[in-house]
């Protein structure tokens, strides 16, 4: 299962693709947003810790669902226009967010809530603080073959876009 690292290198994939290969590493704030809008659909493990001590108890839930994604990619996408991030419109937000939870779907084997509020998976066993906070930080190794893979697109993506880039500069 991807953790915080895994989920934040498969949304910077994500969108060094759609944003035709541009970088945007050096600044911060929209670094920032890949992270938090490529983990956000993981709150349901905060609230599950807050509310009743078991980050289980809504994993996986209405988080994980095509509707959280278009919901909270519109409240992203207008929060980035109020503090003037570039290139974060609703198709970034909506998609970075969708990007956990197909890799959830894709690299576990515990259902996810796609169709949410007409279907709902949830996870189940009991993961108290600790063992929530062991898993993200130490459990992260997990990871790697995640960001080998992510880390392998995003040089393809640059090579592929300077080959195109190329060939087209040289035919005009």
């Amino acid at each position: 299962m991807p953790m915080p690292l895994g989920h934040s290198a498969i949304g910077f994939a994500t969108h060094s693709v759609l944003s035709n290969g541009k970088s945007y590493i050096d600044r911060w704030k929209i670094t920032l947003f890949i992270v938090i809008l490529s983990n956000l659909p993981d709150i349901d493990v905060i609230l599950g810790l807050i509310f009743q001590n078991n980050g289980s108890a809504f994993h996986r839930g209405p988080t994980h669902s095509i509707l959280f994604a278009v919901i909270f990619g519109l409240i992203f996408s207008k929060f980035a226009r109020l503090l003037s991030i570039q290139n974060m419109d609703f198709k970034f937000c909506f998609i970075l967010i969708l990007s956990h939870v197909v890799a959830d779907h894709l690299l576990t084997s515990s259902p996810v809530s796609f169709l949410w509020p007409f279907e709902v998976y949830f996870s189940t066993g009991n993961a108290g603080w600790g063992q929530v906070l062991y898993t993200a930080l130490f459990d992260a190794a997990n990871d790697a073959a995640i960001v080998f893979i992510c880390v392998f697109i995003l040089m393809l993506n640059i090579v592929i876009r300077r080959t195109v880039q190329k060939s087209h500069s040289e035919s005009q």
